[in-house]
């Protein structure tokens, strides 16, 4: 298949589904969890979940980067377009997630914060050669998708000696989250969710290949299947993780062959590496604290990292009570689980970060599936009355 519309192909959908159901043995059930927010948006938009048997359930992990973004780290973005008159510059999403005192980044703006949203990272260099008189913050988030275009302005405002250029780095990484889920004892005492298997990431493992997932299948006996985006795609990575349950097996395997090979990008990760390194830990949305799951800025680059040329302070910020983000971000619940999710809590006026992103679990279904949970109710008979001849 060559062109998009192949892979959205209703009648191939259904036929794959068809064989799901006849591949799935009824005697047990399997849970999936599709890591990426992207597949969490593609499952929501294309009715897959419609396709599946009622012993396949999907479940959404944290892979949506702005969902995993603590409070505490968009609060520094704040006090510095606040506090400390940069300019601070990040990508669309982030501006309306939820921080401290009912605020975002969107709402410090109105209040005379000078906070522009950018598509790349290259465009918040464009800013601060603009702006040679202002502090210009890039603030950084996202998976390794996202990551070597940091990298890369990092090492481009080096070159050009962009005194007044800096990055609040947020990059995490999903590997490490992954294994946080599987063995953490703090997320268990959280709760989670029993996973047979996992949907491997499209765009990140562009990046890092498929080998870094090796480690989930061998030690922790969990098959991964690293799929596209697309309905085929995602329905496809289903019926192969079916069969590698029935099958007794754990082991990687690549759906996506027409863009992720095993070794991934080396240059990107090389460039990575030369930029960025391991973090010791690094707090997540819903995990909490996760070890070196995160990316921090090298000291030969340290006159870029916002953090050390602003003395910045992180601090823990906890979650609005009335919000299930952090459990939904773990799969034990689901949207509709919690209390506010579409009444107080829309796209509109996010109260939680799962519903800020299209990417989220709640926008998502808010979006695609609510309508889905209204039970269907028939219509009455109306009475036909006899007609006297």
């Amino acid at each position: 298949m060559k062109y998009i519309d192949e892979f959205r192909d209703g009648d191939l959908a259904r036929q794959i589904g068809a064989r799901i159901a006849d591949e799935a043995r009824p005697d047990r059930r399997y849970s999936f969890m599709e890591f990426c927010g992207g597949h969490t948006h593609a499952i929501s938009r294309y009715g897959v979940l419609e396709l599946l048997p009622s012993n396949v359930r999907m479940v959404h992990g944290p892979g949506c980067p702005v969902c995993v973004l603590p409070i505490g780290r968009i609060d520094l973005a704040i006090r510095l377009a606040l506090e400390r008159g940069a300019i601070v510059c990040t990508y669309g999403d982030t501006m309306r997630v939820p921080a401290s005192d009912g605020l975002s980044l969107i709402k410090a703006k109105a209040r005379g914060g000078d906070i522009r949203m950018v598509y790349s990272a290259a465009d918040a260099l464009a800013v601060a050669r603009a702006h040679p008189e202002r502090e210009v913050v890039f603030f950084a988030i996202g998976f390794e998708t996202t990551t070597p275009p940091t990298a890369l302005a990092i090492r481009q405002a080096q070159h050009e000696g962009l005194g007044n250029f800096s990055v609040l780095c947020c990059h995490v990484l999903t590997p490490s989250a992954i294994t946080h889920i599987l063995e953490s004892p703090e997320v268990r005492q959280l709760g989670t969710v029993p996973i047979d298997g996992f949907i491997g990431p499209a765009h990140v493992s562009i990046v890092i290949g498929s080998s870094p997932y090796e480690h989930f299948a061998e030690e922790y006996r969990k098959p991964v299947v690293i799929a596209g985006f697309e309905p085929l795609d995602v329905m496809q990575a289903i019926l192969m993780l079916v069969r590698q349950v029935n099958d007794g097996r754990a082991h990687v395997e690549n759906e996506f062959t027409r863009a992720v090979t095993p070794e991934g990008n080396r240059k990107a990760q090389a460039l990575v590496s030369a930029v960025f390194e391991l973090r010791p830990s690094f707090e997540w949305r819903g995990l909490g604290e996760v070890p070196y799951s995160a990316l921090k800025i090298r000291e030969a680059f340290a006159d870029f990292d916002a953090e050390r040329r602003f003395a910045l302070d992180y601090r823990s910020v906890p979650d609005n009570k009335a919000c299930e983000c952090g459990a939904i971000l773990r799969g034990v619940k689901r949207p509709t689980d919690c209390k506010i999710f579409g009444t107080v809590c829309t796209p509109e006026n996010p109260v939680g970060s799962c519903m800020v992103s299209s990417e989220g679990a709640c926008a998502a279904h808010y979006t695609y599936g609510r309508f889905r949970d209204i039970p269907v109710v028939a219509a009455p008979v109306p009475a036909t009355e006899e007609v006297t001849p």
